[in-house]
């Protein structure tokens, strides 16, 4: 299987129900903590319910007008099946489906939809401490998908997701499809980014990355910018990726820029390789694959790249 394909089909189970399915349609609680086998009605008393431990909350197959805070512990959030489970419209503290700033948290087969808020910062998911790992996840709708913190001894890895129509620039400041603050290391994987309605597709303040497998798909973005911002800089690898940029944008000057707010990590290392990038179909423009603030040593191997793009471009 080639890796376009595995692209495709890591998409595949993430289906919507329709808008008509609603927790009325349950006759049991929709929340299950998988290990006392206790239903609840609302999230909360579910999380609440985990408290300081480890635990997993499973979710039925329903959208719901509901959110979370996790203050502490260690939970999973699992979806029945996965794709037909939906957090839709509701924040919590105006941030996010679900707030968390526990020890650690999983989410597997979810989906965030419709997440807004006053400051133009509505998620799916907000994390503020602790590590994170979402595999088979959709956000999409949103302001956000997912935006964090800082915890600069955090991790956050992302797996087999799709982030959907997410980003806007209405606010004080740009809201992206993922926003990392300060972390320790970000790992995205076999995911997908398309049709962004703003600001950036992937932005991180992480000192480590490792982008690889995914596609950035912009050709029906609107208004966007980079599809890769390290504004801080970072070292690890942006590998065996595809991109299309579109023509319906912000900033149109860089596929991937590194450092262009601050040189806080060092970039020295950076491995950009294996990746297939070019403008959409019909779209004559210039544009550099990889803009450098940095001035460290990055390693650009092997790319490929469309008519109009150049390697890299020092600013």
């Amino acid at each position: 299987m080639n890796r376009l394909s595995r692209i495709a089909l890591a998409t595949l189970p993430l289906i919507a129900l329709p808008a008509t399915l609603s927790q009325a349609a349950s006759s049991t609680a929709p929340y299950t903590v998988v290990e006392t086998g206790r239903s609840y009605v609302r999230l909360q008393d579910a999380v609440d319910a985990i408290g300081d431990a480890r635990g997993t909350i499973r979710f039925a197959s329903m959208r719901f007008a509901d959110c979370a805070v996790q203050n502490k512990g260690e939970i999973t959030y699992q979806a029945e099946a996965p794709g037909q489970s939906i957090l839709d419209g509701v924040a919590c503290e105006d941030k996010a489906a679900l707030v968390l700033r526990g020890r650690g948290a999983h989410v597997e087969g979810m989906v965030f939809a419709n997440i807004r808020v006053g400051d133009k910062n509505g998620a799916g998911i907000r994390l503020e401490h602790g590590n994170l790992t979402v595999s088979q996840a959709w956000f999409r709708d949103s302001e956000q998908g997912l935006l964090t913190g800082e915890d600069t001894q955090g991790t956050v890895t992302i797996d087999k997701s799709t982030f959907s129509r997410l980003g806007t620039c209405e606010g004080s400041g740009c809201a992206h499809s993922i926003y990392i603050g300060n972390y320790g290391g970000l790992t995205v994987t076999r995911s997908r980014f398309e049709a962004g309605s703003g600001g950036h597709y992937l932005k991180s303040r992480a000192a480590r990355i490792d982008v690889s497998d995914c596609s950035f798909d912009n050709s029906a973005g609107r208004g966007t910018n980079y599809m890769i911002d390290l504004p801080d800089g970072a070292t690890g690898r942006i590998v065996d990726n595809w991109f299309v940029q579109g023509r319906d944008k912000e900033n149109y000057s860089a596929f991937i820029a590194v450092a262009a707010e601050h040189r806080y990590h060092t970039s020295q290392g950076l491995l950009v390789e294996g990746n297939n990038a070019r403008f959409a179909p019909g779209l004559d423009r210039k544009s550099a694959f990889v803009a450098d603030w940095s001035g460290d040593a990055m390693k650009l191997g092997a790319n490929i790249l469309g008519p109009g793009l150049v390697r890299f471009e020092k600013r």
